[in-house]
């Protein structure tokens, strides 16, 4: 083994690979180094996990076959992360030359929405520590940022922070916040009007495009492509690029397969419902920010009742304030759950139990409670699993995380992907909409 080089090895093997594929194997191979070579294994050194997993999925058997054909010995493969790409991908600097405001209109970002006013906790730190990072240095480790989860738990807020952040640091930079359906509307007016080059002059020539609700894009063939080359046109040039989305890249299917893989390149980050502390703590800062004193008991009584969004849960407050400033009368928690009656999700005292969904599906499909909770992974049980799963995400508060763990401590992805086959089935087959809306009502009816 002493004679073969590791990074010529390397490198014979990658043009071997990119000729045969073509371009996503490029861009997936080229930032990773060889480094040694080790009782018969090729050591890779790789940005992240989301690299060295997808190369293990897409790769991973034709290049141990390449090297096989190049060296006639079996070598496997070894990786060792590097999440600091500094080397590698060197910053890019975001002050170019002035650009004139006629010629390039610049987003305008919510005040509000600032790094110092975004709460952190445990269901968002990866996705706040990340941003941060982006907004310092930008175009370098975490490009580009995919970050999702569901409404209203501050996507959005971490994307206005990252803009005011940029604006503040570095203040000739060109910064654009969108939404996607605002891009595909672009796209469409570009082509109506014959100014599709003036679209891409857009959005090609920024330092940092941050985009709102991507799944909008999904499923429009020609804005997808169209985006697909935004990005590669955006990441090719070092700049930074931040998506967020209500759903994790593996769940999306677009017409365009490639974008899917772009999507995983850098960081990929969740937000999911706070925690009871962090919803207190946002209350808290809410209050602050609105300079309105609100009891502590009526705080943990609008923390403990919305649970699963933020919009929500702040709207609560501004209305408990507008009520006050109506009344000049204080706050109770009697008097909380009065006003706030019509807009909470669930009445506290009428929350569905997850124990009673779980003893429900099991009966219904002769199965035990343990079951649903197990590894086994046979249609008979997997089904079940799924519709309580569902069942749970839509009759309860709980976030999908939580639901996870009711159920042998799975992952919230999982969750997520119940929910969708579930309601592929409701949608397609009658006779499960049917069975599925009757052991809702004996749910209903158990726990009234």
């Amino acid at each position: 083994m002493h004679n073969i080089e590791p990074t010529t090895l390397w490198s014979q093997t990658v043009e071997r690979l990119r000729s045969e594929i073509g371009e996503d194997a490029d861009l997936w191979l080229r930032p990773i180094e060889a480094l040694r070579i080790d009782d018969q294994v090729l050591h890779l050194k790789v940005p992240n996990k989301f690299f060295s997993d997808g190369i293990k999925d897409r790769y991973q058997k034709r290049l141990v076959s390449i090297f096989k054909d190049l060296t006639g010995l079996d070598i496997g493969i070894d990786y060792e992360i590097c999440i600091d790409l500094t080397n590698r991908l060197p910053p890019t600097d975001p002050i170019p030359g002035p650009i004139p405001q006629s010629e390039f209109p610049l987003s305008e970002f919510n005040p509000r929405y600032t790094f110092a006013s975004f709460v952190v906790g445990k269901s968002n730190r990866l996705a706040y520590a990340t941003a941060d990072v982006i907004s310092k240095n930008p175009g370098t480790q975490y490009n580009p940022f995919f970050l999702y989860g569901g409404v209203g738990l501050g996507k959005t807020h971490l994307l206005h922070a990252i803009g005011n952040a940029l604006r503040q640091g570095f203040p000739r930079s060109r910064v654009l916040y969108t939404t996607a359906e605002e891009f595909v509307n672009d796209y469409i007016n570009s082509i109506h009007h014959r100014k599709t080059d003036d679209f891409r002059a857009k959005y090609r020539n920024l330092d940092c495009l941050l985009i709102d609700d991507i799944q909008f894009l999904i499923a429009k063939e020609q804005s997808e492509q169209e985006f697909f080359h935004t990005f590669n046109s955006l990441f090719d040039s070092r700049h930074q690029i931040v998506i967020t989305s209500d759903r994790v890249p593996k769940e999306m299917t677009p017409h365009e397969r490639r974008l899917v893989s772009r999507f995983e390149w850098g960081q990929v980050a969740d937000i999911t419902p706070p925690d009871l502390e962090t919803r207190i703590a946002i209350l808290r800062k809410k209050s602050e920010l609105e300079q309105f004193y609100v009891p502590d008991d009526v705080i943990l009584f609008v923390a403990s009742t919305v649970k699963s969004n933020i919009r929500l849960l702040e709207g609560s407050l501004i209305r408990l304030k507008a009520f006050a400033s109506m009344t000049g009368s204080s706050l109770t928690v009697d008097g909380a759950k009065d006003i706030l009656k019509d807009s909470l999700p669930h009445d506290v005292a009428s929350t569905v139990q997850m124990e009673t969904i779980q003893r429900m599906v099991s009966h219904k499909y002769s199965l035990d409670i343990k079951d649903l909770k197990g590894q086994q992974r046979t249609a008979s049980i997997a089904l079940p699993r799924q519709l309580a799963m569902y069942l749970a995400s839509i009759m309860t508060d709980l976030s999908s995380t939580d639901i996870g763990r009711a159920f042998g401590g799975r992952d919230h992805t999982t969750v997520l992907h119940s929910r969708k086959k579930i309601q592929k089935l409701l949608d397609e087959d009658p006779f499960f909409l049917e069975l599925v809306n009757k052991l809702q009502a004996d749910i209903k009816s158990v726990e009234n």
